[in-house]
């Protein structure tokens, strides 16, 4: 139940052309204390209610909780998210032995776009794509609940 994920800004769009899949994603926070986030998220037909907890000072782990919910269960809970709804696009690379989600934003995060790539241990070694950018991980910034905050329209 760690989550343990590393973070990248993408410099280029190279990455659509090696998706293996893409679909879009509606999420909102039911919580997003500092100690803690609940997430709730629609993809695809389905629905996830998610609790993170606070990241270790590199910002590389964290314990993170999931359960798949109904469609209808997640619509209805996104009703009581704090305001700052996130939607982007989700695109799934599989480059090496890993698989990069890049979430490419829009709405008032439109022009940022992210790509995590989750590991087993937080030394693993990884294949890094030519399309990726600049580390931001455990930059509190690029956090989903903080962008709900904190658009990246605004940062301008």
């Amino acid at each position: 139940m760690i989550e343990i994920e590393r973070k990248f800004l993408v410099k280029s769009e190279a990455f659509k052309t090696e998706a293996s899949a893409s679909y879009t994603i509606k999420q909102g926070f039911l919580n997003s204390h500092k100690e803690r986030t609940v997430r709730v998220r629609l993809k695809k037909n389905s629905g996830f209610i998610t609790i993170k907890g606070k990241s270790t000072s590199n910002g590389l782990s964290r314990f993170e909780w999931e359960k798949e919910i109904s469609k209808q269960e997640a619509e209805n809970l996104l009703t009581l998210c704090e305001d700052g709804i996130i939607d982007k696009i989700r695109y799934e690379v599989v480059f090496g032995k890993h698989i990069f989600e890049v979430d490419v934003f829009s709405g008032v995060n439109e022009g940022l776009c992210i790509a995590e790539v989750e590991l087993n241990s937080e030394n693993e070694f990884f294949e890094k794509p030519h399309w990726l950018g600049s580390e931001v991980t455990g930059d509190i910034r690029y956090y989903n609940s903080q962008l709900s905050k904190d658009p990246f329209k605004s940062w301008k």
